[in-house]
């Protein structure tokens, strides 16, 4: 009878355990750390979105891409890299690379279509295309670009939009984001936020 009686209180202790802990971090932290989050950095507890004309576009940590409904990349616009998430790439729910080695022959392949493609798009002799714009990331979500590859895609801009290049190019140089901490990672232009930028100035709203 007192092993019963034990194995009781043993099982209500746990029961209450289980009660106490599920109410602690299964509600009360998780509403914490979301007011926490909401109150201190709303804007990157909430997808970190941008906006146009008070509609949302897109996040400044998903890329996306900036093409016509039938696929071809529109000239106004900078170009993100390319993209392996899904089958039209910058898909969230498939985020991923292509698993393809250096030498993988499909990979060879896929490199030299997008190096011709790009190089007639841009005119551009196609040496002078960097590599971020002839292989996709990791993650197929990255939301930016070398600056290299954003300075090469300005006289085509620039000639779409009918502004100067020296204009869009001081554009492009704004928007140059430094390595974090001052060492870490590498320079990068944020595509979204940049045709953001351009459509300001496109309209005169940036200076």
């Amino acid at each position: 009878m007192s092993n019963l009686r034990t194995t009781g209180r043993t099982a209500l202790v746990a029961v209450r355990a289980v009660l106490v802990f599920t109410v602690l971090l299964g509600i009360l932290y998780p509403l914490a750390v979301t007011g926490i989050g909401q109150l201190a950095f709303p804007a990157q507890a909430n997808g970190s979105m941008l906006t146009a004309d008070g509609k949302a576009v897109g996040s400044s940590l998903i890329g996306q891409a900036f093409t016509a409904e039938d696929g071809t990349p529109l000239p106004q616009y900078f170009q993100s890299r390319p993209s392996a998430s899904g089958q039209d790439g910058y898909d969230a729910m498939a985020s991923g690379g292509s698993n393809l080695g250096p030498s993988n022959s499909d990979l060879l392949a896929q490199i030299r279509q997008r190096r011709a493609a790009i190089a007639a798009f841009e005119g551009v002799d196609p040496s002078l295309i960097p590599p971020d714009a002839l292989t996709a990331s990791a993650s197929g979500l990255d939301p930016q670009i070398s600056p290299e590859y954003a300075l090469l895609q300005v006289r085509r801009v620039a000639d779409a939009r009918g502004l100067s290049d020296a204009a869009v190019r001081a554009l492009v140089e704004s928007r140059i984001q430094g390595r974090d901490l001052g060492f870490l990672g590498e320079p990068r232009v944020n595509v979204l936020e940049l045709n953001l930028a351009l459509d300001r100035l496109s309209s005169g709203e940036e200076g």
